[in-house]
């Protein structure tokens, strides 16, 4: 079967060109940028990478970005007061703590204290909450992103098999919400699978439709999908290889190669589902300037 892929750059693109359009009349009606803010604790290569992609996504539509770096050894007592700061400043429509922090700090305590009207990441508990019942809110950026594809792409989601792999709460849980409810993307019978499912392959073989968040490289294997598939890898893994100049190559949460030959869409590692979280997260931020969910 001929793979066609799901261009990330190509839906994200025209997400932003809608977004900086909206941004230049906020401007123009002498308004302020709206301003998205980012918390960088230690030096974690990943965190810098998506930080920097986001700065360089806000110039480009015209949303004022900052980013407040941290050493390692930030206790989370400073952190907290770093995030009342942001929670009472009005320049800061919204920010977000940038995850994975350092092992001394609580992630939970760290969300909690957000002020949910700034949360542009769509983590914290009342967020969560109002995701699950329907109600207008900011919902989880990468999430949200795959649902921007899956719309943009007229992927069917109504009465299909959906096996979503990883049951996190950035990724995994929310997506399957999501994809339950009584909408458009929506209405499909979703399967959350995990390290304790068992028959596994039995359960991909019946999806239409896999979303994959399991965090482990090139998981998905051609023997687990059935023809026609699609595949939606929100992985991303540096994996060594010494054919490559780096060292290295780039993949997903599937064996990209091989699961394309049967899957009749799917994502790209990169170029997918990561340029789509990074959109859904400009989208947030313009929902909080424009006082959207929060008023």
């Amino acid at each position: 079967m001929k793979k066609k892929l799901i261009d990330g750059k190509t839906t994200s693109n025209k997400i932003k060109k809608r977004i900086a359009k909206e941004v230049a009349k906020i401007i123009d009606n002498d308004e302020k940028a709206p301003h998205l803010a980012a918390v960088l604790v230690g030096g974690d290569p990943a965190s810098e990478f998506y930080v920097k992609s986001k700065e360089k996504a806000c110039k480009s539509v015209g949303i004022t970005s900052s980013v407040y770096r941290h050493s390692e050894k930030t206790t989370e007592a400073n952190l907290l007061e770093i995030i009342d700061f942001m929670n009472n400043d009005p320049e800061i429509d919204g920010f977000i703590v940038q995850l994975p922090l350092p092992k001394h700090i609580d992630v939970d305590r760290i969300i909690n204290r957000i002020n949910p009207a700034k949360d542009v990441d769509g983590f914290h508990p009342m967020n969560i909450g109002k995701m699950v019942i329907g109600a207008p809110t900011y919902l989880p950026a990468t999430p949200a992103g795959i649902m921007m594809m899956i719309k943009e792409y007229k992927i069917e989601t109504a009465g299909k098999n959906i096996v979503v792999l990883g049951r996190s709460n950035i990724v995994g849980t929310p997506i399957s919400i999501m994809l339950s409810r009584k909408a458009n993307p929506g209405n499909a019978t979703v399967t959350l699978c995990h390290s304790r499912t068992q028959n596994l392959e039995e359960i991909t073989k019946q999806a239409d439709i896999i979303i994959a968040a399991i965090g482990q490289a090139e998981f998905v294997k051609a023997d687990m999908v059935k023809k026609g598939v699609v595949i939606i890898d929100v992985g991303i893994h540096r994996v060594e290889d010494k054919t490559k100049e780096k060292g290295y190559r780039i993949t997903g949460d599937v064996a990209f190669d091989e699961v394309s030959k049967k899957a009749s869409l799917i994502t790209p590692v990169p170029g997918g589902v990561g340029l789509m979280t990074i959109a859904a997260l400009l989208e947030n931020t313009l929902k909080a300037a424009k006082k959207e969910v929060y008023r």
